[in-house]
């Protein structure tokens, strides 16, 4: 076993169905189940400034998978294949956030292990917002106003969003459908190339493709958010440059702190805060280490975002964790062939020492309050705070949404 199992009230997912009946009974982790040993050195009156900001700030993570893994990685295969997957609702209303774009398993899980197709995309996108209009004080964003009103109403918002179009084929129209089913946020490839352009697996990018530039027009008019996160590096620059409103990164790094196809270059992250665009902060396992810091933990995280800001200016910095609740390092290793580790988490022979976790940064609930804490611990100002917090990706929203 990976961790403790979930206790049955935990199960807060499709509460309309019956768990090992209408679907897989894979036991899953118990989402209030901590290893991280983080605690910024805050004196009472920062702690306090820690929660004010909390409190009064709307709070976005750029991107995560607040859903629950296995509790037994040798579940994961059936984990993969099924479509109901729990979200930990109870922990992420504790979490201070306002809003989550949500990224589920859309590349490497559903019926197929090398990925969804049209018909899973589309099946799991109903489920889960069938599953959202079930739950108490959750609501789907479509727009600005509704994370606005969330936060006035305390409640959770997800931003419906897929890490890749892979699945749109060369289907244009369909970026319409996902549009009206409520995506609002879309990967253009998740690592392998596809009828867009390059992913970050690829020994060569040839950029963005005849299509990819089509659907980026599409999304512009649309009214979606582009995200190059897994693209390659031409595919990014091209992005960037083809669209009319500016793109993101939702959930990446520096390569210039830490030297893996994962983080992106210099020039991309100049040429994304030029055109207005937003980069979230990666905190997943054995992704954002510094040369300076190779056990990843939230101090190497934060070197990526003290060099983006230098780099790109506080106003273009957020932060997308891409965290899950249980055993990321092990579930990262399970999927390794899907995710393609040993080419886009090579390291070029640099020692790294692996983790169990990112301390500090370990899952959506704990995420944001440790970030304000290191925040707050090294001088960064409320105004700062609060823009790398949410500020800086309502300000993009409300240039890309319609």
């Amino acid at each position: 076993m990976n961790g403790p199992v979930a206790r049955p009230s935990d199960y807060e997912s499709f509460p309309y169905v019956t768990r090992g009946t209408d679907y897989s009974a894979v036991e899953l982790v118990d989402p209030s189940y901590r290893r991280s040993t983080f605690s910024p050195e805050l004196d009472g009156e920062d702690r306090r400034r820690v929660d004010r900001l909390l409190t009064e700030s709307v709070v976005v993570s750029f991107h995560d998978h607040p859903q629950l893994l296995p509790a037994d990685m040798e579940d994961i295969d059936t984990f993969l294949r099924t479509k109901q997957e729990q979200t930990a609702f109870t922990e992420l209303r504790r979490s201070g956030l306002t809003a989550v774009f949500d990224n589920w398993f859309g590349v490497i899980g559903g019926t197929r292990r090398s990925g969804w197709k049209w018909d899973d995309l589309v099946t799991t996108l109903g489920l889960r917002l069938a599953d959202i209009a079930h739950q108490e004080g959750v609501v789907v964003a479509r727009r600005v106003d509704d994370i606005l009103a969330a936060k006035r109403n305390g409640q959770l918002a997800f931003v419906m969003g897929t890490e890749s179009a892979g699945m749109i084929e060369n289907e244009i129209d369909r970026i319409d459908v996902l549009y009206g089913l409520g995506i609002r946020q879309m990967g253009l490839v998740y690592s392998d190339a596809n009828t867009l352009g390059g992913g970050q697996k690829e020994a060569r990018d040839g950029g963005l493709t005849v299509f990819g530039h089509r659907a980026v027009e599409r999304m512009n008019a649309l009214g979606v958010l582009v995200d190059v996160s897994h693209a390659g590096d031409r595919t990014s620059r091209d992005a960037i440059d083809a669209s009319s409103s500016p793109i993101s990164i939702t959930h990446a790094g520096a390569r210039a702190v830490w030297p893996i196809a994962r983080m992106k270059p210099d020039d991309v992250l100049r040429a994304l805060a030029e055109r207005g665009g937003v980069l979230g902060i990666e905190a997943a396992p054995h992704t954002t280490l510094a040369l300076d810091h190779r056990a990843q933990s939230i101090e190497s995280v934060m070197r990526h975002f003290v060099h983006a800001v230098d780099l790109m200016g506080i106003e273009h910095v957020a932060f997308g964790p891409d965290t899950l609740y249980g055993d990321h390092a092990s579930f990262q290793h399970a999927i390794s062939d899907v995710i393609g580790s040993s080419t886009i988490f090579d390291a070029g022979g640099l020692d790294v020492e692996k983790v169990t976790h990112v301390d500090g940064l370990e899952n959506p609930t704990e995420n944001f309050r440790h970030i304000t804490g290191w925040l707050v611990q090294h001088g960064y100002s409320d105004s700062d705070i609060r823009a790398v917090l949410g500020g800086n990706i309502i300000r993009l929203l409300g240039e890309v949404w319609r």
